[in-house]
């Protein structure tokens, strides 16, 4: 009782400091239920940038990790962009630095480099163009015959390359919350609801999305499954997914792929931090001008290919 007191507590204060600063808050589909529920908006990568370059309000309380926070920086950078917790990283994003990147790209002249969102801003800065799971088959597509490296996640760059028939050069980066899903986890599943049908994100290895019924990114998998005439389902995505999937389908049932499908940095933001953030305006996520100037160009093409 003690617990559910506080939270209500916490939620008013929330809601009246949003008022106050004028903020709206953002926050990703594997973030905390609790944290989803106050959001102004819940999407994946694709839509929170959307979300982010076309509020108008004076201040964003991104939920999620540090990368996202960051493009919504550069897409915003007349706006207060806070991070709950300054230390929900990203070890894709970590896989790749900018003096590699530079170091890759000289060893190959005119080669297009297609960057994964979950990526730093330096890194974004050294980019073409930027994508997200939900539009990089497209973002792929538009660059006609360029050669094309696809910068971090290797993952999700192999089932790219299958869709779209494209010789792709990969960074050998991951997701490690997807990357531990493996091809048995999906066999084991099946064989225990084998009605089911599976679901299953591209930053997952390939032997476990060539296993799969659907590929696609977290708002892809809501909608397959909100859409679908099938009633049962096993999920290969983070763990969070599964409270929007609850909230838009509740009587269907969902199987998660494995236990382990978590992400501890997507789990770092709580409603004590948002109140914090909401009434001291930090910690802010700030991008320099320079490097603000070269990463807007990458993200602004992904958010015009349609």
């Amino acid at each position: 009782m003690n617990n559910e007191y506080t939270n209500n507590q916490l939620i008013n204060e929330i809601n009246a400091l949003r008022k106050e600063k004028n903020a709206v808050i953002l926050a990703h589909y594997y973030q905390p239920g609790e944290i989803q529920d106050i959001a102004d908006f819940v999407g994946d990568s694709l839509q929170l940038a959307q979300q982010a370059a076309a509020t108008d309000a004076d201040v964003i309380v991104f939920c999620g990790v540090h990368f996202m926070a960051e493009s919504a920086a550069i897409l915003s950078p007349d706006k207060v962009v806070v991070l709950p917790d300054p230390q929900a990283g990203c070890p894709m994003a970590d896989m790749v630095e900018p003096n590699r990147l530079r170091e890759e790209k000289a060893k190959h002249p005119g080669i297009k480099v297609v960057c994964y969102v979950n990526s730093s801003a330096e890194v974004k800065a050294e980019s073409d163009i930027c994508c997200t799971s939900s539009n990089a088959e497209k973002v792929v597509d538009s660059l006609g015959n360029d050669d094309i490296l696809f910068i971090p996640d290797g993952n999700l760059g192999r089932y790219i390359a299958a869709k779209t028939k494209r010789a792709i050069q990969f960074w050998p980066g991951f997701c490690p919350t997807h990357h531990r899903l493996a091809q048995t986890d999906i066999l084991n599943k099946r064989k225990e609801f084998p009605k089911a049908k599976v679901l299953v994100h591209p930053e997952c290895r390939e032997e476990v999305w060539q296993e799969a019924d659907y590929v696609g990114s977290t708002a892809g998998i809501i909608q397959y499954a909100v859409n679908s005439p099938d009633q049962e389902f096993i999920i290969g995505t983070e763990c969070g997914i599964l409270h929007e999937l609850s909230k838009r389908c509740p009587r269907k049932k969902f199987h998660m792929a494995s236990e382990y499908m978590i992400c501890p940095n997507m789990k770092k933001v709580n409603l004590e931090k948002v109140r914090y953030s909401l009434r001291n305006l930090e910690p802010i996520v700030s991008v320099s001008d320079e490097i603000r100037k070269k990463s807007i160009s990458a993200l602004e093409k992904m958010l015009a290919v349609k």
